[in-house]
């Protein structure tokens, strides 16, 4: 890559919450739009099961996948379970508040919750972030769990090794998780060089003597 990057492998669990800003607060508020081939409701169980090139999006948030299954609770929060086709990984996108940044991620499965407001990828996770069109940070492990409320997530480590993510990216090994991390640009203001004029008594000060 061009720019300097640093990538560890990290023990099974791993939490931050270093990102500074949050995503999009009021993406929870907004209505739930879901595009698909077909449509099975079940009025009695607040189920809705939609199939075929699922997309689904609310506010910033966007979801697509093969099949996804909707639940909504008698306060209006909606719980949805997005799977991928066999051997694909549904995807995920929205974008963080007050900058030109947005988090990424795919997994066979994604999990939706808008009342605690949390989305989990589970098996070949992956979780990016983005400034404008250039990739900053990649994560990825078994199971990416992430907080929009509090902006802390947690990667629990991949159960097999050998998976390829989107990117080209190995997959994180057995037991392990895997995190690509850009260093942020050093912005500290430096201190000016030290003078080599060499210091002399000035005429006032030296007890009123010439």
């Amino acid at each position: 890559m061009k720019n300097p990057l640093h990538s560890w492998f990290l023990p099974c669990v791993l939490v931050l919450s270093t990102w500074g800003a949050h995503a999009e607060k009021a993406d929870r508020d907004k209505p739930m739009n879901i595009e698909a081939d077909a449509l099975r409701y079940d009025d009695i169980k607040q189920l809705s099961i939609f199939t075929g090139q699922v997309v689904l999006t609310k506010g910033t948030i966007l979801i697509r996948g093969a099949r996804l299954e909707v639940r909504q609770d008698q306060q209006g929060n909606q719980h949805g379970v997005v799977t991928a086709e066999a051997g694909k990984r549904a995807f995920f996108r929205q974008k963080r508040e007050g900058l030109d940044e947005t988090i990424e991620g795919e997994g066979e499965t994604i999990d939706y919750d808008s009342l605690l407001d949390t989305v989990k990828f589970i098996g070949q996770a992956q979780l990016r972030r983005y400034q404008g069109a250039k990739l900053n940070d990649e994560f990825s492990g078994g199971i990416i769990v992430y907080n929009n409320l509090t902006d802390v997530f947690t990667i629990d480590g991949a159960p097999s090794a050998g998976a390829k993510g989107s990117t080209g990216q190995p997959g994180a090994p057995a037991g392990r998780v895997r995190a690509m991390l850009t260093p942020k640009p050093d912005t500290a203001i430096k201190p000016a060089p030290a003078s080599s004029t060499p210091l002399r008594l000035s005429p006032e000060l030296n007890d009123g003597k010439r």
